[in-house]
């Protein structure tokens, strides 16, 4: 048997944010089985630092800085008829890393994360192609042309449909398609008209977010709002802001002092304004996600565009908090009934009330959740799928002899 290459567009480490988690448990999955050399990008200083702590998991490892900037992505995009998100990841020294591995190893699979990554396969793959594409990209700028105007709207359009025969063209090519969600997989199916499409879902490490695992505290007092996110990300902004906007104001007429936590690194000048809003706190990066989430009274996740699971929402239901999403952040996630769900501002609103008062059965919901959560999203059975896709048997533990 041979090696598996696995290419992402992100450096998978430290597992801190939502496609890092989900590279870094394919990764550490794949590698209980064969050998992985890892082929990635990193975007931050502080990943190439880290990177050794991939070693283990890894055979041979090559981690590029990406330093593209997107002016000089969108004029290579616009002259050469291609996405952005293709341009902004093309990189001479990344091709001659794959070109070298697949020169002087043994690799007889291709773990592809992410869409973006897709050229740097060789043109007639020898090897089988896994193409984990997590969510459809090209529906998410749909989604952004449709709420845009004039030249954004246009850009948003045009990304959209180039970046829609990508995708297409990828599957065609590879082995097998990989989503996160059964809704994310059903719209691409019939969108493309693709075959060998496969779930793949998102888990938790329920170990680590554990309400009783040792973290430092966070001193709070009263009725405490939290979302939690990487705050550069467009439908993160987006839903923060039609929260403190349109859905906090209802909520602080029953609650007064209620305040809302905007917890994750990286927020805009536009997030951080948000705090002149009454009881509106933005804290940037924090250590530890896990203090912030066992203070909330309730943690939101009023997301207006969603794709596939939602990390936020296994994370808060993990550790046994009370959830209010969005109908778009709640979709795809097998939640049992115990997180509350609205698709307006004042179903959002009145879920949240009802969170805050009643906070007995409220927390008494955040146990279930996260029982459901031990029960749904362990790692293991999430990826478990991936055996049979790699075509790879796992010899069942020996049978102990009776006593």
């Amino acid at each position: 048997m041979g090696d598996i290459l696995f290419l992402a567009h992100r450096v998978p480490y430290p597992p801190d944010r939502g496609d890092k988690i989900r590279g870094y448990n394919v990764l550490k999955f794949l590698s209980a089985r064969k050998r992985v050399h890892l082929i990635a990008f990193a975007d931050d200083t502080r990943d190439m630092k880290s990177k050794s702590g991939l070693s283990k998991f890894t055979g041979n490892r090559s981690i590029i800085w990406r330093s593209k900037p997107r002016a000089v992505a969108a004029l290579e995009a616009f002259f050469s008829r291609k996405p952005v998100s293709l341009t902004a990841f093309e990189n001479r020294p990344l091709r001659e890393a794959v070109d070298n591995i697949l020169g002087r190893h043994s690799i007889d699979t291709i773990y592809v994360f992410s869409s973006q990554m897709a050229q740097y396969l060789p043109a007639r793959p020898r090897q089988r192609v896994i193409m984990d594409f997590c969510d459809m990209d090209s529906a998410k700028f749909v989604s952004y042309a449709k709420s845009a105007t004039g030249p954004m709207a246009w850009f948003m359009k045009r990304e959209a449909k180039l970046l829609f025969a990508h995708e297409r063209a990828v599957a065609q090519r590879a082995d097998a398609s990989l989503f996160v969600s059964e809704a994310e997989a059903d719209l691409f199916r019939s969108k493309t008209g693709a075959e060998r499409v496969h779930v793949v879902e998102n888990g938790i490490d329920t170990e680590f977010f554990d309400p009783t695992a040792q973290f430092k505290r966070i001193d709070t007092t009263g009725a405490l709002i939290v979302f939690t996110g990487q705050m550069d990300y467009r439908p993160n902004i987006e839903a923060v802001t039609w929260f403190v906007e349109t859905i906090l104001p209802h909520i602080q007429v029953r609650h007064p002092h209620a305040r809302f936590a905007i917890v994750g690194r990286n927020p805009p000048d536009s997030v951080k304004a948000l705090t002149k809003q009454p009881g509106v706190i933005v804290t940037g990066e924090v250590a530890d996600v896990r203090g912030w989430i066992a203070a909330a009274s309730v943690v939101v996740a009023p997301l207006k565009l969603a794709r596939g699971v939602q990390n936020k929402v296994l994370e808060a239901m993990a550790m046994a908090r009370p959830v209010v999403a969005s109908t778009a952040a709640a979709q795809g996630i097998d939640h049992g009934g115990t997180i509350r769900v609205g698709g307006t501002v004042g179903e959002i609103a009145e879920e949240v009330i009802a969170v805050l008062d009643d906070p007995a059965g409220s927390n008494a919901m955040g146990r279930e959740a996260r029982a459901q959560v031990q029960r749904r999203y362990s790692w293991d059975a999430c990826l478990a799928p991936l055996d049979a896709i790699l075509g790879i048997r796992v010899k069942a533990p020996p049978r102990k002899s009776a006593a």
